[in-house]
């Protein structure tokens, strides 16, 4: 029997960490580290995707990170196959691939084998969002878009339903059909959750906002600008930009854009639990208020011992 590769995915909600504990990880176990990020992949993107320091990128190998120009598109579907590709040679060369990232439909696509297939217009994916729109209403289809493409469901009101199918559509490029349990993942895979109380959460996101702000987020939003990166591109339309677009087009005063931003990062970490939820194979690790990331690595290189991964 064919030996499954090996693969390794620290997830949680943003502002958790899991970017130090994958790359101290990497260090101990010979790791190579996989951006599950959705944002990460972009160059000239840094401040407000949080994007590993260049230290930190020169620690340990990372991948899928500064790939793409600004007004590219990345869909889930681009993420599997590339980290599928990665996974594979990265254990070939004997290391170990370390997904670190927050994008819970990209990771729970990878582990569970989601089998895609293209959309197009006049697909049968089209027909059944159209009859569950009149069957469940604007409302429930565009909960189900905030799911799947958060940034996406942000800019669209839920009542323009063509353009939340649309949306869907995209975000889903067909339907998964195999399912983690139900058909066997391919990857012999630990999963570690890094998790904190709602409330510490909240505020180390507060936190971390004023940071970006203070690190020049504004002026790298306006140079993007300048540079002639459409405010309507994927990645300017993410949490953070979008929010400094509004501020520095007049459309909204810049303490108002900063509340906007806190809370569009606060209601973005909630809907990554809920996708975590999802996911009953993960192994939390619960962080204190002030984190102990020296005890926390300490324990996922424990969990990852135990479950026959050696340093």
């Amino acid at each position: 029997m064919l030996q499954k590769p090996k693969v390794v995915v620290i997830l949680g909600a943003t502002a958790t960490g899991k970017s130090h504990c994958a790359i101290e990880i990497a260090k101990q176990f010979q790791g190579e580290i996989i951006s599950g990020d959705s944002m990460l992949v972009y160059k000239n993107m840094n401040i407000g995707t949080a994007k590993p320091t260049a230290e930190e990128l020169a620690a340990v190998p990372h991948h899928l990170v500064d790939i793409l120009p600004p007004d590219a598109s990345f869909s889930v579907v681009d993420f599997k196959e590339r980290a599928s590709a990665l996974i594979t040679e990265i254990n070939a060369r004997g290391h170990l691939p370390i997904i670190a990232g927050g994008t819970g439909l990209y990771i729970k696509a990878l582990l569970e084998d989601y089998a895609f297939n293209n959309a197009d217009e006049d697909s049968d994916l089209r027909r059944r969002l159209e009859a569950e729109a009149q069957e469940k209403g604007a409302l429930a289809l565009h909960a189900r878009l905030q799911e799947l493409a958060p940034h996406e469901a942000e800019r669209i009101h839920p009542n323009n339903v063509r353009r939340v199918i649309r949306a869907l559509e995209s975000a889903m490029q067909g339907e998964a059909v195999n399912q983690y349990g139900a058909q066997e993942s391919p990857y012999d895979a630990v999963v570690i959750g890094l998790e904190m109380e709602r409330q510490a959460l909240y505020e180390r996101i507060n936190r971390r906002v004023d940071l970006m702000l203070e690190a020049g987020l504004e002026q790298e939003v306006r140079s993007l600008l300048e540079q002639g990166v459409a405010p309507e591109c994927q990645s300017m339309q993410s949490i953070g930009y979008r929010q400094m677009v509004w501020y520095l087009n007049g459309s909204m005063d810049y303490a108002a854009a900063v509340d906007k931003l806190k809370q569009a990062t606060r209601n973005f970490a909630k809907r990554q639990i809920t996708w975590y939820k999802k996911m009953p194979y993960i192994h939390w690790l619960h962080l204190d208020e002030e984190p102990d990331y020296k005890q926390a690595v300490a324990e996922i290189s424990e969990i990852l011992v135990e479950s026959g991964i050696s340093v």
